[in-house]
């Protein structure tokens, strides 16, 4: 059996720009640009970067929730990308998400219960009183009551909302779960809650985990490595400890230093970006982020689009000529 559950290569999703009479396709936004990186089973990969960057994007490609424009996504070594939807059907037991919004992703006419239950016949799991017994067993397994199985999603707190989304998620015992920002709604307080039931949850399931977010605090608390994102593209990824602790592309050096620390007598070098994030429409030409670098290097950051390529043959990676390694070419290159 592969170390490897999901492997993502060159994975793009561009959203087509239409205007004029007959629609014409004027452009493209690059919402996810030439994407790639593996996760192993039993591993959280945390998924960081500005509101806008891709981050949603890329979860629900994985997923197919919304179709690809190009690249592939193997999980178990099988083609996610290339499958009917017989197939996708089987594959999407173990590929399972949590949404941002617990009220949004819950129907309001169906009791938790019911709601459930639906996913369980539709896979076929279970039935009658196997189906009850089986959400009565995941609502206790979230820390709910088997009687708030009656209950409707309004009736709920925005905590025990999520709760009943991770609920939902497990009910088709998958391998594989997208947490697409699942605690940027919620308080502080309920936020480290769900966070430890989801570690729980991981260690007692062996779950494996895409977690996607803005708060590089919680990142940090629940992931393995970290990716950091920039307008669609990847610009490092290390072990959590490691880019926390070495942080290399500018871009994460300027996210970091916004995360508060817990010291009123420790400060932090704060770095302030200049400038607005460009339009995922009308990206720049050379490395995506020179135009609010600190440490750009005229005349060429302009010009040399950089690869994602690894520091001293390590797993940390970086996307940034200020390291060789990510040199493409001395050739001049577009993005």
């Amino acid at each position: 059996m592969s170390e490897i559950l999901l492997d993502v290569q060159n994975l793009k999703k561009f959203f087509p720009i239409k205007r004029g009479l007959f629609s014409k396709t004027v452009g493209y936004v690059k919402a996810v640009d030439e994407v790639s990186f593996q996760i192993k089973r039993g591993e959280t990969l945390g998924l960081v970067g500005e509101s806008g960057c891709g981050k949603t994007t890329i979860g629900r490609s994985i997923l197919r929730l919304i179709e690809p424009t190009a690249g592939s996504v193997y999980f178990e070594d099988k083609d996610v990308t290339k499958m009917d939807h017989k197939d996708l059907k089987k594959v999407r037991k173990d590929m399972q998400i949590i949404f941002q919004d617990p009220y949004s992703s819950l129907n309001p006419r169906m009791t938790v219960g019911g709601m459930i239950t639906e996913i369980l016949k539709f896979h076929e799991i279970a039935d009658g009183e196997a189906a009850e017994k089986r959400v009565n067993e995941l609502l206790e397994k979230v820390g709910l009551s088997k009687l708030h199985a009656r209950r409707y999603p309004h009736e709920f707190s925005g905590g025990q909302r999520q709760r009943i989304g991770v609920a939902r998620a497990l009910s088709v015992e998958p391998k594989f779960i997208v947490c697409d920002e699942p605690v940027s709604a919620l308080d502080v307080s309920i936020q480290s809650q769900i966070i430890n039931l989801l570690q729980d949850l991981q260690k007692e399931l062996h779950l494996t985990y895409l977690f996607i977010s803005h708060d590089l605090s919680v990142v940090e608390h629940i992931s393995d490595r970290v990716a950091v994102m920039y307008l669609g593209q990847i610009v490092e990824i290390a072990d959590c400890k490691e880019l926390y602790a070495n942080t290399k592309h500018p871009y994460s050096e300027a996210l970091l230093s916004a995360v508060p620390i817990p010291d009123p007598k420790k400060k932090r070098n704060r770095i302030i970006l200049t400038g607005d994030v460009p339009s995922p429409a009308n990206v720049p030409t050379g490395c995506y982020f020179h135009p609010r670098c600190p440490k750009i290097k005229k005349g060429e950051c302009e010009h040399i689009h950089p690869l994602l390529a690894s520091l001293n043959q390590t797993s940390h990676m970086v996307k940034c000529i200020l390291y060789p390694e990510s040199y493409p070419t001395k050739e001049i290159k577009a993005a």
